[in-house]
């Protein structure tokens, strides 16, 4: 987040290169910014493996993507709540995943949008149509009461900020999460 394309500040490359010396997992950067281009060779050296940038913070959307595999990380691509699936059809054979904002970036703690169903569907759909493999990513809302609807309607990857640090118990919400998730996909 970088203050101007949603209000709040967060971590850049060097807590990430930070980050990278203590995990061999795979870090998701999601870039909350304007102007995501002049900060992919930067993400790119310290460590980042995704990068996702929004549709609406892009001039030239096919571009960046392109630029985000070049340096070696997975291309994503992200669209706000108000965004149209179908704005992304020209760029899905290019990337990882699209991930689905389920509440307007930039702030914890917000009421999943239940119009984002529909979006995660769609996607689904057209993952199948076109014969494409990207993931579904969801973020925003995701919470005992919403990940069930969510994983059923289509998404591979979730993102849950509030529903695990909230109340001091994070690594029992994760599992609790985690647990309602598999439930959900096995059904």
């Amino acid at each position: 987040m970088d203050g101007h394309f949603v209000p709040n500040l967060t971590i850049g490359p060097p807590v990430l290169k930070s980050l990278r010396k203590v995990t061999s997992l795979p870090i998701d950067c999601h870039m909350m910014i304007e102007n995501p281009d002049d900060f992919i060779e930067e993400f790119a050296d310290a460590g980042a493996d995704w990068m996702s940038v929004h549709y609406e913070a892009c001039r030239h959307l096919h571009r960046t993507l392109e630029h985000i595999a070049q340096h070696g990380m997975q291309p994503a691509v992200v669209i706000n709540p108000a965004t149209e699936v179908e704005l992304l059809i020209p760029v899905l054979g290019m990337v990882h995943h699209v991930l689905v904002m389920s509440v307007n970036p930039g702030f914890g703690g917000q009421s999943f949008i239940p119009y984002s169903l529909k979006k995660i569907r769609r996607l689904r759909e057209l993952r199948q149509e076109l014969g494409l493999s990207y993931r579904i990513e969801v973020d925003g809302g995701i919470a005992h009461d919403t990940i069930a609807q969510v994983v059923e309607a289509g998404a591979d990857l979730l993102v849950a900020g509030s529903a695990v640090f909230a109340d001091g118990r994070a690594e029992q919400n994760a599992r609790e999460l985690l647990q309602l998730a598999q439930l959900a996909a096995a059904e």
